[in-house]
């Protein structure tokens, strides 16, 4: 059983407030984008997980700590599995990117086992499962265009988003997404009215954008409340954005709580001249990952 884990970008991520609980409420748009690891699952014989790993596997553990192992974990205690799993992974996406590929490869094996050994399995129910594992796996088993809410388990599906040509840049500093979550609570940017009233008018104008299939109304009012907490501590974050832009972008934002930046074009050889622009930090080391891709848009 193949299956691709797609990567997602976010093009308008708000988070509301901190819960009680510890978790975060949120409010995102998220996109899927055609960047995927590869996923392999096979049936063995003895009554084990197999974890095997190649591509872009820098300090990522093959073992019970890895996401997809637990997703297969969950999968044979949830539905009573005795088969033994061999997962094969050929990874693609950048790790700790802000591309959500861990929960991508989640998402791809609680899909994967459901076709082979459970397939009357509804979304929903897939959904709930996934949810154990990250706030984005429900959103990477849906994929496409969707408005993701409370901790990220309340989705709603949205018209394909108007296509794009997208250039991700990834500095070589990497970020915590623990860190990143602390630094927001203290910033005082979610209790902020004006910044509040500002967020809600370009996620509304973003929606609408998708609805109506309008390219620069979306392009230009991309939005990321991360872009301040995580751009303070790698300003390379900032450049980089400005650089996209500099280079033909439509738009350009930081993914996720980062540090990815991704540039929207409108042209193939638009993103390319990006590409090439941008090529000389990926050799010197400024940049770890710079990869051409583009959105699903489900046409």
């Amino acid at each position: 059983m193949d299956i691709k884990a797609f990567a997602k970008i976010n093009l308008g991520l708000d988070v509301l407030a901190r819960r009680p609980d510890g978790y975060h409420e949120v409010r995102m748009i998220m996109q899927s984008i055609e960047l995927h690891d590869e996923i392999r699952i096979e049936t063995i014989t003895e009554d084990r997980i197999e974890l095997l790993l190649s591509g872009q596997t820098p300090d990522v553990p093959a073992d019970g700590r890895n996401i997809m192992y637990k997703a297969a974990e969950l999968m044979k205690e949830r539905y009573g599995i005795g088969s033994g799993i061999r997962i094969s992974a050929a990874k693609h996406i950048p790790s700790q990117a802000g591309l959500g590929g861990g929960s991508a490869d989640a998402a791809a094996v609680l899909r994967g086992m459901r076709e082979l050994f459970c397939p009357e399995l509804p979304d929903n129910e897939l959904m709930e499962l996934g949810l154990r594992l990250g706030a984005d796996v429900p959103f990477c088993i849906m994929n496409g265009t969707a408005l993701s809410e409370g901790i990220g388990e309340k989705l709603t599906g949205l018209r394909p988003a108007p296509g794009f040509f997208v250039l991700l840049a990834k500095p070589s500093e990497g970020v915590s997404t623990k860190d990143i979550y602390e630094a927001i609570d203290q910033s005082g940017l979610m209790e902020d009215p004006e910044g509040r009233k500002i967020r809600k008018e370009h996620m509304d104008a973003l929606l609408q954008s998708v609805e109506n299939q309008e390219r620069d109304m979306l392009s230009g009012n991309l939005f990321n409340i991360f872009e301040e907490v995580t751009g303070r501590r790698l300003p390379q974050i900032m450049k980089l954005r400005d650089r996209l832009y500099g280079l033909s972008a439509k738009g350009a934002l930081m993914s996720g709580s980062g540090p990815t930046v991704y540039g929207l074009f409108d042209t193939e050889p638009d993103m390319d001249r990006a590409y090439e622009a941008l090529l000389p930090d990926l050799h010197s080391g400024e940049l770890s990952d710079l990869v051409r891709t583009k959105t699903i848009t489900g046409e």
